[in-house]
Order: structure tokens, then C-alpha cells, then sequence
């Protein structure tokens, strides 16, 4: 089943939102969190649908596959940096298996595909300031050519700048973005459309709690920057009062933690009609992206003797690739064929630089520049090739009745591993090098959808999905989610990539007063690799296990009532069960994991949304409920429910000379200032863990837009 966010909804939220915010506040079944109010922190922010995490499903923007949505990106894009919010025209979301041509190495149930506004046919401008609570300033502006000539040729060109401060701690968080698209008409049978980004994203970032900071210090507790001094102090012992109360103060005893992102990606898509019957789909697509990751780390210390080094993670990759498709009518049937290909050539090294000491120079600046380390930890460097092939025919066996089946193809290789190692720091003689290959030769896709009764429907859907091997660096010497080349060599004999079937049933009605739907699903995972973690935040140990299977039932429901000609009421819940299916092994220690219920996602959760519109004026009120979510694999630890509300006003200024649209609006994230844990990082297999991050207070904001 599809479900499609407008720009009209995204235009409820304020200006410069992220999707994800928007799509954890209003859609069923969707959790989203993170640590600011506009849900812009890469670092910070958490995605799932019906149980899978951002790492596991399908994401495009305008056809262009934007790889796996975790942090750190290895190949593909946060959405956030690909596109800028105020260019997104529509988000389709499917929370079954996801379409079969959705380009994606990652998709184990579900997929998001973004598309992006078409310049206007009328020469033009739309400008927006926003200001807010702490010191945010955020500025856009985007120019609209019209059509240029006769063929129809027009573009827009837009940038956009974001600066804003810390809401606890100290540090900016500064963005700039700038998007260009054009549409070339060809003729009556097609057309041709370009797009490009660049994002630049530095961000100072908040600090990881756990439970235990949470209760005995509060969840303000965050980085020392600029406090030099204090982090100083704090790695040699001496730590602020209260700290004491906590088992390892050293692990909150940071100086700063910050990112810089850069990205530039660029499409080509070009739709043709050969024939009548026959029309060509082609994407070509390329893109560069390297970042810096920055922590202190007072576990080790730096050559002159000061009692920390600043850390930083370098990536770069580069990609290239590009889907090929045909559609062809045939009777009642709609056939379609297609294959994608990209290579992805991607590095990462962590280095280490010294700090001064205390009175002797200036700290290193979280986002750099990153000059003259005292050592490389380790290197490694890895090159994937993707290819994928679908077939699939949509049968109209009546007007009313349509059946879809299809199968996809997967084989995806990927090579190389560690070229740097220094002993020293990651005490393994030998890291990970060789290389895995990924390959479903029939991955089965069939849905029903039935329209029974006017403004009724039923539908099915169920699917079999892979998901390759992923591959990273962050925080720890490894490749393949371990750090030793004796452990990989033996986790290659029996690794088996993750795959699942999914189930869905559901039903919709559609009327002019009246939206429904309810959604019965389930599950079946195979082969799940999860990540365990231990160690302290900056030297954390990460080993990805196979805990075998897993089962998830699950039901949404949602319904739209507009009782008047301008008030529109949407509500829904969502209820999740998904568990274990075996234990596992980990260090020697066998823990019983059957039965235990998935980590990090709710089993319920509510959300409602009342929007009104009385001339000029709309308000619109935006309520969920994030019901309990486990921290620790054991179910030992959770984390508790919590309601975020948030509310949003805007006034149209008609008649105003020489614009044609002025707004004004008022936005105020988390309404009655609730205190919460929102996003969830790694987990531990039982206990505590410092990998969350406190949900923003409080927030205002301001935005005055103009059209011209």
C-alpha cells in the first residue's frame, strides 16, 4: 500500500522541516526522533516503518537511489542533504516490500520516494526568513526562469542557509544547501530533466546520555565546550561536583563532538515515448561526498602530554550508476522491465591529533581544520558494483480489479578492506580485508487491489526482500561490522545476507467527508544482523551477530474527517509486536533472546492532527504518542513513553502590492515543553547504554514568506 505526504502537509510545518519529521508526525506506523527541533541533526536522528530502521529501506529522490539512511552514509545520502525541504513536491511511502523498481541494495520492507518540484512556467521568486528560539536564523530563496522559448525550456535555482545554536551545551549548527533543476519538454512524446545539490553541513553535536545520566544528572548533561579547562580537569580524574554519582564520569568527560559534511549529487532523467505503447525510463546519476567526525577522547592522551586527543573519522566516496526501463501496454496489461547498476569507491580513515596543554595554545575546532596528526589508526577503503533487474506486469483483470507480480534480481560485490593499521591503537595485528557478494536471483513481489463497492477497497501485498552487506569505520577498525581478519575470515564461511518475506492486508475507504484505512501486517525476518555494542563512546566495541530470526505482527489504522468545508481531523494507532526468535552467543556467553521483543521501536504508538481553516487564517495542531521503547536486546532497560504536540498558525496577506502571496506563520515545537528521550543509538545486549539523545524543549519560530 502507497500513502502520499503533499506539499500541502509539509507546508504545516515549519519552514525548513525535515520529511522525516513530518513523516514520524503524521503517517501510521512511522517513528521518528532526534535531538533538535527541525529533525535536521544527521548525528541524532532515527527513522523506522513497521519495525525497519533507515538502514533497511528503499529511498529515491526523483529516481536517483539514495542508498542506506544511516549515519555516516557509505553510499547514498540523507535526505536532508540531497534535497532542500522547500523543494520536495510529494513523498509516496510504501510499508510493504516496496516497489520493485525502487533502486535500493538496503530495502528489507518498505520505501521512501522523494520528488522534487518543477519550476514554474512564469518568471518568479519565493523568498522565506525564519527566526526562532535559540538564535536560529534560517534563510531561502528560490528564482523560477519561466519557459525560456518555444521547446519549453525553464529552470529554478534555489539556496538556502540555516544557523542556529545548541538547545543545551554550546556549539553552532550551520547548514547551507543549494538545489538546481530544469525541464527540457521533448515535444509531445517526453521530457528531459536535470537536478543538482550541494550541502554543506557543519554541526556541533549533543552529547549521548544514558538512563543513569538522565536520572542523576539531568538530560542538559552535555559536551564541555568552550570549557576547555573543565574537559582537561575531567580526563586527568578531576570531575565537576555530582559527577561522582555516576559509574564511569569518564564517559561523559568530553570537550566537544562535531561533523562536517560536504556533498555534491547530480541527476539526469529522461521519460520518452518510442511508440503508442512503449516508453523508455532512464536515470543517470553521480555523486561525491566526504565528511569529517570529531570527538575528544580522554582515554588516550596526546604526545606533548595533554590528557586527550582530538579523534576525527575522514570519509570520501565517490558513486556512479544510472536505471534503465521500458513500459509497454499490451491489453490489460502494463509490463515493465528495467535493470540499475552503480559502483561505489569509498574510504575511511581514522586519525589522531594532539591537543595542548591547559594555558599552552589554542583547542582544536570540532569542524576543523584537520592538520598534522600524530598517527592514523587505521585505514580502509572499499569498492562495491550493484546490479538489479526487475520484471513486472500490472493486470487489469477488471475496471475495478488489478493484480501486480513481479520479481527482482539482486548481485551486489563488494571489495577490499583495511589498508592502514597502527597496532598501537587498535591492538588487532591484522584488520578485515577480502570480500562478500550479496545475490537473490528471484526476489517474488504480488499485490490485489480491489475496489468492491464504491469508495471501498481491498488489498494484498506480500514480498521477499534482501538486503546486501553492509560495510563502515565509524568509531572502530572494522569492516563488515567486525575488526579482526581471523574473525572475518571465519564469519565468511557461514554469514548469510539478511532477507525477509512480507505480509500485508488492508482495507481503504475514500470520500469526500470521510478518509480510512486499516492495515493487518507481519514479517518474517531471516538472518538478522545486529549490531552489539560495548566499549566506551568514542572506543566503542562493535560486533554485528547473527541473532537468527525474527517475527513481527502489526496493525495501523487511520482516519480523515472533515466535518466542515475547512476542518480537516486525522487520527491514528499503530500496535507492533515483534520478538526474537533464538539466542545467541557473544564473548562465550549465550543470552536468551527468544521472545524478547524488538529494540527500539514502540509497540504503540497515537497520532493526531486537526487542521483549520477560517480565511486567511489556518491553524494546524499536531499531537503523537511514542509509546516504550527497549534499550538493552535483554528488554533489561526501556526507555519511557512520552507525547510531543506541536502547533503551527499562519495568516495569508491578500491584495499586497507587487507580491502575490505574503504568509506570515508561527510555529511551536513540543507544545507543553515535555522532557524525553527521543532518538536511540546502539544497543547494548543487557543494561545501560550512553547512546541517546534528549528530545528538544520548548521551541518558537517565526516565518515570513513572499512569492513574487
Amino acid at each position: 500500500m502507497e500513502q502520499t505526504i503533499t506539499r500541502k502537509m509539509l507546508n504545516r510545518f515549519v519552514a525548513g522541516t525535515s520529511p522525516l519529521q513530518v513523516l514520524g508526525a503524521t503517517t501510521p506506523g512511522v517513528s521518528f526522533a532526534t535531538a533538535d527541533a527541525l529533525g535536521l541533526d544527521t548525528y541524532a536522528n532515527s527513522l523506522y516503518i513497521r519495525g525497519y530502521n533507515q538502514s533497511q529501506l528503499g529511498v529515491t529522490l526523483d529516481g536517483i537511489p539514495l542508498g542506506d539512511q544511516g549515519f555516516i552514509n557509505t553510499n547514498g545520502l540523507d535526505i536532508n542533504e540531497a534535497v532542500t525541504p522547500d523543494n520536495i513536491a510529494r513523498i509516496d511511502m510504501s510499508q510493504g516490500g516496496g516497489a520493485l523498481d525502487v533502486a535500493s541494495t538496503a530495502n528489507l520492507g518498505g520505501a521512501l520516494q522523494y520528488y522534487t518540484q518543477d519550476p514554474r512556467d512564469t518568471l518568479g521568486a519565493d523568498v522565506s526568513q525564519t527566526f526562532g528560539s535559540n538564535s536560529t536564523y534560517r534563510t531561502f530563496g528560490r528564482f523560477h526562469s519561466g519557459v525560456l522559448n518555444r521547446t519549453g525550456t525553464k529552470f529554478m535555482a534555489s539556496y538556502a542557509r540555516t544557523d542556529a545554536q545548541k538547545w543545551k551545551g554550546h556549539g553552532d549548527q550551520y547548514e547551507q544547501q543549494a538545489n538546481f533543476k530544469f525541464v527540457q519538454p521533448l515535444g509531445e512524446r517526453g521530457r528531459l530533466t536535470g537536478f543538482f545539490d550541494y550541502s554543506e553541513f557543519n554541526q556541533y553535536n549533543y552529547g549521548n546520555i544514558s538512563l543513569e545520566i538522565k536520572q542523576k544528572l539531568g538530560s542538559r548533561t552535555d559536551y564541555f565546550y568552550p570549557d576547555y579547562k573543565g574537559a582537561y580537569l575531567a580526563a586527568q580524574g578531576i570531575f565537576p561536583a555530582g559527577w561522582d554519582q555516576v559509574s564511569s564520569p569518564t564517559d561523559i568527560a568530553y570537550y566537544d563532538a562535531a561533523q562536517d559534511q560536504r556533498n555534491y549529487l547530480t541527476g539526469l532523467n529522461g521519460n520518452y515515448d518510442l511508440t503508442s505503447r512503449l516508453r523508455l525510463k532512464s536515470v543517470m546519476y553521480a555523486q561525491v561526498s566526504g565528511g569529517d567526525y570529531e570527538f575528544t577522547n580522554p582515554y588516550v592522551s596526546s604526545p606533548n602530554g595533554a590528557p586527550m586527543i582530538q579523534q576525527a573519522d575522514h570519509q570520501w566516496f565517490r558513486r556512479i550508476g544510472g536505471t534503465l526501463a521500458l513500459q509497454y501496454r499490451l491489453g490489460h496489461h502494463d509490463l515493465e522491465s528495467g535493470v540499475w547498476y552503480e559502483n561505489n569507491d569509498f574510504t575511511y580513515s581514522q586519525r589522531l591529533y594532539s591537543q595542548p596543554l591547559l594555558g599552552e595554545g589554542t583547542p582544536r575546532k570540532g569542524t576543523g581544520p584537520y592538520e598534522n596528526s600524530f598517527a592514523t589508526r587505521y585505514g580502509v577503503q572499499m569498492n562495491t558494483n550493484a546490479f538489479q533487474y526487475y520484471l513486472q506486469d500490472a493486470w487489469h483483470i477488471l475496471p475495478s480489479l488489478r493484480l501486480h507480480a513481479g520479481f527482482k534480481s539482486l548481485l551486489v560485490t563488494t571489495a577490499g578492506g583495511a589498508f592502514e593499521n597502527n597496532e598501537t591503537y587498535t591492538g588487532q595485528s591484522a584488520l578485515p580485508s577480502g570480500s562478500l557478494t550479496t545475490a537473490g536471483a528471484f526476489l517474488p513481489h504480488v499485490s490485489l487491489n480491489w475496489t468492491f463497492l464504491r469508495h471501498h477497497e481491498l488489498f494484498f501485498d506480500v514480498s521477499r526482500d534482501m538486503r546486501a552487506y553492509s560495510y563502515g569505520g565509524w568509531n572502530s577498525p572494522v569492516a563488515w561490522g567486525v575488526d579482526n581478519q581471523a574473525i572475518f575470515s571465519q564469519l565468511r564461511k557461514t554469514l548469510k545476507p539478511e532477507s525477509t518475506w512480507n505480509y500485508l492486508i488492508g482495507y481503504r475507504y475514500n470520500s469526500k467527508y470521510v478518509d480510512g484505512v486499516l492495515n493487518l501486517y507481519h514479517s518474517d525476518y531471516s538472518n538478522r544482523l545486529a549490531p552489539i555494542t560495548s566499549g566506551t563512546l568514542v572506543n566503542a566495541n562493535q560486533t554485528f551477530l547473527n541473532v537468527g530470526s525474527m517475527a513481527m505482527w502489526g496493525v495501523d489504522a487511520g482516519v480523515t474527517v472533515r466535518p466542515l468545508p475547512h476542518l480537516e481531523v486525522f487520527n491514528s494507532i499503530s500496535y507492533n509486536h515483534s520478538t526474537y526468535g533464538q539466542g545467541i552467543y557473544n564473548a562465550g556467553t549465550y543470552y536468551d533472546l527468544k521472545g524478547k521483543m524488538e529494540v527500539n521501536y514502540p509497540s504503540v504508538m497515537y497520532k493526531s492532527n486537526v487542521a483549520y481553516t477560517y480565511g486567511n487564517a489556518t491553524l494546524n495542531f499536531n499531537v503523537y504518542y511514542m509509546g516504550r521503547r527497549y534499550l538493552s536486546y535483554m528488554n533489561d532497560t526501556s526507555v519511557d513513553p512520552y507525547w510531543n504536540a506541536n502547533l503551527t498558525a499562519s495568516y495569508d496577506f491578500k491584495h499586497v502590492p507587487h507580491v502575490a502571496d505574503l504568509n506570515f506563520s508561527l510555529g511551536i515545537y513540543n507544545l507543553f515543553n515535555q522532557e524525553y528521550i527521543s532518538s536511540i543509538g546502539a544497543n547494548p545486549i543487557s543494561g545501560d547504554r550512553q547512546s541517546m539523545f534528549a528530545g528538544a524543549p520548548r521551541q518558537f519560530f517565526g516565518t515570513l514568506r513572499a512569492r513574487f
